[in-house]
């Protein structure tokens, strides 16, 4: 049996898994149904019910918007991080989304599709332990209101006081029905197959290596994903697949003893605890 208690004590973390096959049931749990924050794993989320919306007719995928410069959401990343006004179909700010987390086109995605759509779709499918909050901005704004600071703090003392780090009060879930969740796109039920198609090749273009795919260092190993991020809270969830067919969806929660942002061993530790327990489901 894998100590996974103490794979992530050496990282410096406690950490929640959840990895199964997609085809036979089979699974890995540790902490599996322990409520955690999602952080940008929500995502994932409402790039289904978007997709469902599309499918229903309620949205065109292509249609473009305009989002102005002074009105993007905080963010490092896609439109977030850009100087002047965009104008960008409704799929690629999905793609944006997932591939660099940009919160602004998730939020413009939001603005289109509705939480509450969101929460319902959710609900239909069993998952009653996930649900989403806010949208990143109102994250943002309840970090800012808490902190007292613009930036991510990093005081022990500031960080503890931070209603996005309680799960009871943020976006949500836990990584049993996160899992749950991939494997309903994986298997297309989560949507139409084209578009459980579309989204499969969308998490499959997010450009970080070094916490999932960091455990599986193989050209004939797909890596699917979606990660997130908070101060101390490091997340990932996709779905691992085989040149023999195998597919295993994982789903990793952390949270470091420490506040520092950058914290190499908890990100790496990610990748490891997936690659022990898909090892174990394949053996």
């Amino acid at each position: 049996m894998t100590d996974f208690d103490g794979l992530f004590r050496t990282a410096g973390v406690t950490g929640f898994l959840h990895a199964v096959d997609l085809d036979t049931g089979a699974e890995i749990a540790h902490g599996a149904d322990q409520a955690v924050v999602t952080a940008s794993v929500f995502k994932v989320a409402l790039l289904v019910e978007f997709f469902r919306q599309a499918d229903r007719g309620a949205l065109d995928p292509a249609e473009r918007v305009r989002i102005v410069a002074d009105g993007h959401t905080p963010g490092p990343t896609g439109v977030s991080a850009m100087t002047d006004d965009v104008t960008i179909s409704l799929r690629d700010l999905a793609y944006l989304m997932i591939a660099v987390s940009d919160n602004t086109a998730a939020d413009t995605l939001i603005g289109r599709v509705g939480l509450a759509a969101v929460n319902t779709m959710l609900a239909s499918f069993g998952l009653a332990g996930t649900w989403l909050e806010h949208d990143c901005a109102g994250l943002f704004a309840s970090i800012v209101e808490d902190a007292g600071q613009e930036d991510m703090p990093t005081d022990p003392a500031v960080v503890a006081r931070l209603r996005v780090l309680d799960p009871a009060r943020t976006n949500r879930s836990t990584p049993r029905e996160t899992t749950r969740l991939l494997g309903m796109i994986w298997r297309d039920e989560a949507a139409s197959p084209e578009s459980c198609a579309w989204m499969r090749r969308l998490l499959g273009l997010q450009v970080w290596p070094h916490r999932l795919a960091s455990g599986f260092p193989y050209d004939d190993v797909a890596v699917s994903g979606k990660t997130g991020t908070l101060p101390t809270l490091r997340n990932e969830a996709g779905v691992v697949e085989y040149p023999d067919g195998g597919r295993y969806a994982v789903a990793v929660f952390t949270r470091s003893y420490g506040t520092a942002q950058n914290q190499p061993r908890a990100d790496a530790v990610i990748g490891t605890a997936a690659r022990i327990a898909v090892e174990r489901l394949r053996s």
